[in-house]
């Protein structure tokens, strides 16, 4: 009866093992959806070696923040960079060059569109300048929202991290096996990032300067110091893997003086805040696109404050804390009363001397009739700009509270600005610290993968070898036709306006198509089920 009793139990236990381990790809099982969903990127879809965000599966329409023509790339993540930092990651995971010579093609593509200044600008049109230009004039002014791309500057930017990741990628390939046909390019990046720096320490937009896109009665804002998604902290980033791996003493100068821009644009009491963009001569906030208006931001506040407390973790120096706390005493100030349906806790934009809250809204129907404002109503705010955020300064008060109380040798034992010797750059870079998001998809860095989830994943590949997704960003198609001088209903609060208008927007009936940003996140997760297996 006993003997009975426990062949019955090893015996369901055996079933419960074997389906575990069914549940769960193999390594063979792998690496093989790996190199299945690698091959049909490199061989079928690149151009050149390069990438935008998404495509139908005819290839007929393709898009990277705006509809793309067929000879055009991406620049801007999820771009080519990030398919070349994925390509390194499964090298590294694999050991297998061909994914080695993935990301040399990306670097191609990327070197081949390199501005001569040494940046990058948000894509790369292989059929050149004149039909650049071409785009610029019809999808580009023609996006009503999409102000940066309604005027072709011919220059590079830093918005987005568009250059500051195909620059980390470019330092990365050439540390890889220290290749000397990188240098050039990787020497003109570098650069590019020490030219362009103001002798205050931060960086305009875009750069060589220029002053000739006065638009909607407004300055051209590309020349400010911008904060703005982050181009100094990108910048900073760089330089600090250029000294890391490098030892080059030109990246620590303008390291320093970058991380002082912080102090000297935080504004004086009773606002010890900082704006999107600052004016280079006043260092006070400026506006920049038509829905960006001369005014405190909360969000861009609570970054600077993070980083702030990066830069005293990288130095030790206590002037990085000595106003964080007046900072954050501001944000509480500011906070909405009650938070958001959604949990967002703080007003956008906050007006420079009251700190009331500024709400941004539109009127019109496109870019002939359509114009941007700011008042103090918080109804029928704009879709596609959040008119709240959502800011933790309860967590970030608490990391100030720890840094102020710590030893500063403690703290910066481990800073790349210390080490003695040359500092290794990370095994992993694509989703770790990259904004991987192509419109139709949301970031999913930072979980934990199980075998239950790459399972999914390795059945999940196509016949054709890519992972269907739903293209849920669509944009109405360039058709020639002149924007209409008055407007046809009301798109206060929609994405997109009339027909005529190409920027891109959600749609309800997405098409089933190819998606980079899926391609980097499964990947990564396939690359971390295989650390994890080992």
């Amino acid at each position: 009866m006993l003997r009975g009793v426990l062949a019955g139990v090893i015996g369901a236990v055996a079933l419960v093992l074997a389906g575990a381990a069914a549940a769960q790809p193999s390594k063979a099982q792998t690496l093989s959806a790996m190199k299945t969903a690698t091959t049909f990127m490199v061989e079928k879809v690149a151009t050149n070696g390069g990438y935008v965000w998404s495509y139908t599966p005819d290839m007929k329409r393709r898009w990277g923040e705006l509809e793309a023509k067929p000879s055009m790339i991406w620049v801007q993540p999820p771009g080519t960079a990030t398919m070349g930092h994925v390509f390194l990651d499964a090298f590294h995971a694999t050991g297998d060059e061909y994914y080695y010579r993935a990301a040399e093609q990306a670097a191609e593509a990327l070197i081949w569109g390199q501005h001569p200044s040494g940046g990058w600008h948000y894509m790369i049109d292989f059929g050149g300048e004149a039909s650049l230009k071409d785009w610029y004039a019809t999808y580009g002014k023609n996006a009503w929202r999409m102000e940066e791309f309604q005027h072709h500057w011919g220059n590079a930017t830093f918005d987005d991290a568009g250059t500051s990741e195909a620059m980390q990628f470019l330092l990365r390939l050439y540390v890889e096996k220290r290749d000397p046909k990188w240098r050039p390019a990787l020497e003109k990046a570098i650069g590019f990032v020490l030219a362009s720096q103001y002798p205050v320490g931060g960086w305009p937009q875009r750069y060589p300067l220029q002053h000739e896109f006065v638009h909607h009665g407004n300055p051209d804002y590309t020349s400010y110091i911008t904060f703005n998604d982050d181009v100094a902290g990108e910048n900073i980033k760089f330089l600090v893997m250029v000294y890391q791996v490098l030892s080059d003493a030109r990246a620590l100068e303008a390291v320093n003086r970058a991380m002082g821009s912080f102090l000297v644009t935080q504004q004086g009491q009773p606002q010890p805040a900082w704006g999107l963009q600052h004016t280079p001569d006043d260092l006070k906030p400026a506006g920049a696109r038509t829905y960006e208006p001369k005014a405190f931001a909360t969000h861009t506040t609570a970054n600077n404050v993070a980083q702030l407390m990066n830069f005293y973790e990288l130095t030790g120096e206590t002037k990085y804390l000595a106003r964080v706390g007046e900072a954050l005493d501001w944000l509480d100030k500011v906070k909405l009363a009650t938070p958001t349906a959604d949990g967002r806790t703080h007003p956008t934009f906050i007006e420079i001397g009251t700190d009331r809250p500024l709400y941004v809204h539109r009127r019109g129907s496109n870019v002939e009739n359509g114009e941007y404002y700011a008042d103090y109503s918080p109804e029928r705010t704009l879709a596609h700009y959040g008119a709240y955020r959502k800011i933790d300064v309860t967590k970030l008060r608490a990391r100030y509270e720890k840094l102020k109380a710590s030893d500063p040798a403690a703290v910066t034992k481990d800073s790349p600005l210390k080490a003695k010797n040359q500092v290794p750059l990370p095994r992993y870079f694509a989703t770790r610290d990259l904004e991987t998001s192509d419109l139709n998809l949301k970031v999913q860095a930072g979980k934990a993968v199980d075998g239950a989830q790459a399972q999914k994943l390795v059945a999940g590949l196509n016949r054709e070898g890519y992972w269907p997704t739903p293209l849920v960003a669509t944009s109405h198609p360039y058709t020639g036709a002149a924007p209409p001088k008055t407007p046809d209903g009301d798109y206060a609060t929609t994405h997109v306006g009339d027909l005529t208008d190409t920027s891109p927007y959600p749609t309800d009936k997405p098409v089933i198509g190819i998606s980079t940003g899926t391609y980097i996140q499964n990947m990564t997760t396939l690359i971390d089920w295989l650390d994890r297996a080992k």
